[in-house]
């Protein structure tokens, strides 16, 4: 029997300490509230938050790390570049990264992107529509044709993002705009999944389907085990050259 990934999940855990009105709703801080149905569903889990001496994200953590989820908002500034340098170094040897909400303009998921990553948004208690466009994808296993969310934050098209590899849900806001909220990457050996509800003045994190798309994008964010690539200068042919 194949053995779960070791989750860590990163949270910069400042709205919680600052805001009555986020701490009520997430009084052990997001990355709790995400942390423990992962924990209930049998994944080893660790948590990491900015404050912690390198992030929490230190060469150790990020080694017993298959899946790395990243939540972040008003202090990407605040994430140091050899930390960033680190966190791109494992994706691309083969960690998982799960890139939540604003986690959008955090400065790791904008390297490995490579653009902008920016977007429309609006604050407005909007129902938020998720339509399932990939449904034989194992992030969308065990959901039905759509699901919904009673209030969320905007975030509307352009979003500037390379074209997914793979595009799994597509948001529908009462409002009118739509977005693409769950798309999925490669980069080298690993796999990134951005998934975009989880505005913290809402309770997303403890809805159900959040919570199962949450876990199948962990699952399908592990570490696939094949071939280590090597680069650079090869002095010795494989066949003889003649």
């Amino acid at each position: 029997m194949t053995s779960l990934p070791k989750v860590t999940v990163w949270n910069e855990f400042r709205h919680e300490k600052s805001d009555a009105a986020v701490q009520a709703i997430y009084p052990r801080g997001i990355h709790e509230a995400v942390a423990e149905p992962l924990r209930q569903a049998g994944f080893p889990v660790r948590t990491a938050t900015l404050d912690e001496p390198e992030h929490g994200l230190t060469e150790a953590v990020l080694d017993e790390t298959d899946v790395l989820v990243w939540w972040g908002h008003r202090a990407h500034p605040e994430v140091r570049d050899e930390i960033v340098d680190r966190v791109q170094a494992r994706v691309l040897g083969g960690m998982g990264l799960l890139v939540l909400h604003s986690g959008h303009f955090s400065k790791v998921f904008k390297r490995l992107m490579g653009t902008s990553c920016d977007l429309k948004w609006r604050e407005a208690e909007e129902r938020e529509r998720f339509w399932v466009v990939a449904p034989s994808h194992p992030i969308t296993a065990g959901l039905g044709e759509y699901f919904e969310l009673p209030q969320e934050e905007m975030y509307g098209e352009f979003f500037d993002i390379p074209a997914p590899d793979e595009l799994v849900l597509v948001s529908w806001f009462q409002g009118g705009e739509v977005f693409r909220s769950g798309c999925c990457y490669s980069r080298g050996r690993g796999r990134i999944f951005y998934f975009r509800p989880g505005h913290e003045t809402y309770p997303t994190y403890y809805d159900a389907n959040v919570q199962r798309v949450i876990a199948n994008a962990v699952r399908w964010l592990a570490p696939a085990g094949g071939p280590v690539v090597t680069f650079g200068h090869r002095p010795q042919p494989l066949e003889a050259v003649t």
